[in-house]
C-alpha cells in the first residue's frame, strides 16, 4: 500500500482565497481547508490593485498552521486567476501592488493597441485567444502610453502564481497555463510570441523561463522556512491559472465532454489536442488556453456568478439569508420574463448591478424585476441560455461527440441552475466537484511526487472520491422557446 501523501494547496480568486491540505491515500483524495480569506481589491489614485503582500502572508500563515501541526506535506502549488502580473525591480523586490484586471485604465486600449501597434486578426492569429480588454498585452500598452514608473524600472514581469512562488522561493518562472491568459503566448509554439513581446516594449529575458505544470519551481527559502518553522519544502509549479487546474479535476472518464466552471466567471469550453484558430473562432471571440500535458482549453469566458454576487450585495432586504432559501423564492417566480445578455459590457463593472439590469430590460423592452427573487431567476435564466449558445457553437468545433457536460467549482452547487442547464442545453450535466480547482492543484502535485503519472489516472482518483450529481434535461418545449426569445432580446 502506498504510504499517506500530503500536499498544500493555495487556491486564490478574484474574491476570496484558501489554503488547503489534500491527502492521497489508498488511490483516493480528501481535502481539508486550513484557513480562508478575503482578496480584496484596494482603491487608491484612481486604480484598483491587488494586495500581494497581504496574500503572501496569508499564505504564510497557512504554512504556519500546517506546521504546528505537523502535517508532513511533501509539496506547495500555488493556482489563481488569469491577466494580473507583478512587476520586480533589479534589487528583486516587487515594484508595487499590482493593478487589478477590473481597473478601468484599459477601457478603450485595444483599439489603440490595434490601430498602433499589430491589428487585431494578427494578435488573434498569434495567440488564438478572446479579446478582453484587461489582457496583460493591453494592460502592459496602456502603461506604457501612461509611462508605469514600476514598468519602467521591471526586471522582470511575473503572473501572480509565479509571483508568490518567487516570493516563497527566490526563483522567477513564466508557468505555462497562466501565461496562456495573457494574449501574449503563441499556442503554436508554446512560447511567449516575440513581436507581441516588443511591441509593449518588453524583452523576453525579462519573464521567467516557460514552465509546464508538475515542474518544481524550488524550495522554500531560508527566511520563509524560519517564518513558518517548515524545511525545504519543494514549491511545485501546478496549473498556475485557477481554471487550468480546475480543467485537470474534471471527473472525466473519456475525451467526449464539454466543462463548465461555474464561479464569478464561467468558462465553458472543450479539451483539444491543438488550438483551434481560424475564421469562425476569431468571429465568435473563443480563446486558446493553455491547458494539462500538452492539451489547449478551448474555451469562452461567460461573465458568471459576478451578476449574482453584485446584487446580493445590493439587496437589503436578504441580508442573513443563506442563498438555499433565496433560490428557492427565485424559483416560485415566473421564469423567462425578463433575459439578459451576462455577457454584455454594461455588466463588467457597474456602479450598481441592480440598475445595469433594469437599464437592460427597459432598453430591450422587457419587464423590470420587481424583486430580488425576479433578478435572481432573470440572471439564473439567463446564464443557462447563454450556456446552451456557447456550446452550440462549441459543437460546431468539437471532433467528437459531446455527451456530458461537466459542472465543476462553486456553481455546481446551484442545483436550479445545474437542473436549468441540463434543460436548456439539452444535455446530461454531471455536477462537482465543487473543490475542482484545489483538487486540480493537489493531483498536479501528487504527479509532480511521481504517484500519478498522467491526467486520466488523476481524474479517475477524482472520480472514486466524491459524489457527482447527475441532470437531465426537461421541458426541452419550453427552453426551445425561451432561447429564441433570449437571441431575439440579446440580438444573437
Amino acid at each position: 500500500m502506498d504510504p499517506k501523501r500530503y500536499f498544500f494547496a493555495v487556491d486564490l480568486g478574484a474574491t476570496s482565497g484558501r489554503t488547503i491540505i489534500g491527502l492521497l491515500d489508498n488511490g483516493k483524495v480528501e481535502l481539508e481547508e486550513l484557513t480562508r480569506f478575503d482578496n480584496r481589491l484596494i482603491e487608491t489614485g484612481n486604480h484598483y490593485y491587488w494586495d500581494i503582500f497581504a496574500l503572501y502572508a496569508e499564505i504564510i500563515n497557512g504554512l504556519k498552521l500546517a506546521a504546528e501541526r505537523n502535517i508532513p506535506i511533501q509539496s506547495i502549488g500555488i493556482d489563481t486567476w488569469g491577466c494580473d502580473f507583478v512587476y520586480v525591480g533589479a534589487d528583486g523586490a516587487i515594484l508595487r501592488n499590482p493593478l487589478a484586471y477590473r481597473d478601468p485604465h484599459t477601457v478603450d486600449t485595444m483599439e489603440q493597441y490595434f490601430e498602433k501597434a499589430i491589428d487585431k486578426k494578427t494578435v488573434y492569429g498569434k495567440t488564438g485567444i478572446q479579446f478582453m480588454n484587461f489582457n496583460s498585452l493591453f494592460q502592459i500598452y496602456q502603461m506604457r502610453q501612461d509611462k508605469n514608473v514600476a514598468l519602467e524600472n521591471a526586471e522582470k514581469v511575473l503572473f501572480i502564481p509565479d509571483a508568490l512562488s518567487y516570493m516563497l522561493t527566490g526563483n522567477a518562472i513564466c508557468e505555462y497555463t497562466v501565461a496562456s491568459t495573457s494574449q501574449i503566448l503563441n499556442p503554436v509554439t508554446k512560447e511567449l510570441d516575440p513581436d507581441l513581446i516588443r511591441s509593449i516594449g518588453l524583452r523576453r529575458d525579462q519573464f521567467g523561463p516557460m514552465t509546464t505544470p508538475a515542474t518544481i519551481i524550488g524550495t522554500l527559502t531560508d527566511e520563509v522556512q524560519k517564518l513558518t518553522g517548515l524545511g525545504a519544502v519543494p514549491v511545485i509549479a501546478v496549473a498556475g491559472h485557477d481554471t487550468a487546474s480546475a480543467v485537470a479535476a474534471v471527473p472525466a472518464r473519456d475525451e467526449k465532454f464539454a466543462y463548465l466552471s461555474s464561479g464569478t466567471w464561467s468558462l465553458m469550453g472543450i479539451e483539444t489536442d491543438n488550438a483551434v484558430i481560424n475564421e469562425r473562432s476569431f468571429n465568435l471571440n473563443f480563446t486558446n488556453e493553455g491547458g494539462i500535458e500538452g492539451t489547449t482549453r478551448f474555451l469562452k469566458n461567460i461573465c458568471g456568478m459576478w451578476i449574482y454576487e453584485r446584487c446580493r450585495k445590493e439587496w437589503t432586504e436578504t441580508k442573513g439569508m443563506g442563498h438555499s432559501e433565496l433560490l428557492d423564492k427565485a424559483m416560485q417566480c415566473t421564469g423567462f420574463k425578463s433575459l439578459i445578455n451576462p455577457d454584455d459590457p454594461s455588466f463588467a463593472n457597474p456602479a450598481s448591478m441592480v440598475q445595469a439590469i433594469e437599464a437592460y430590460c427597459i432598453k430591450t423592452d422587457q419587464p423590470v424585476p420587481q424583486d430580488y427573487a425576479e433578478y435572481c431567476r432573470c440572471i439564473f435564466d439567463s446564464l443557462a441560455l447563454r450556456y446552451r449558445q456557447v456550446i452550440t457553437w462549441l459543437k460546431e468545433f468539437a471532433d467528437f461527440d459531446i455527451e456530458v457536460l461537466h459542472i465543476i467549482g462553486g456553481g455546481s452547487k446551484n442545483e436550479y441552475l445545474d437542473q436549468f442547464t441540463a434543460s436548456s442545453c439539452g444535455v446530461t450535466v454531471l455536477a462537482g466537484p465543487q473543490e475542482g480547482t484545489a483538487l486540480g492543484n493537489i493531483m498536479l502535485q501528487a504527479k509532480a511526487a511521481g504517484c500519478v503519472k498522467d491526467i486520466w489516472e488523476m481524474r479517475r482518483i477524482i472520480a472514486d472520491s466524491i459524489e457527482l450529481k447527475k441532470f437531465e434535461p426537461k421541458d426541452r418545449e419550453v427552453w426551445d422557446q425561451a432561447y429564441e426569445k433570449y437571441l431575439a432580446v440579446t440580438k444573437q
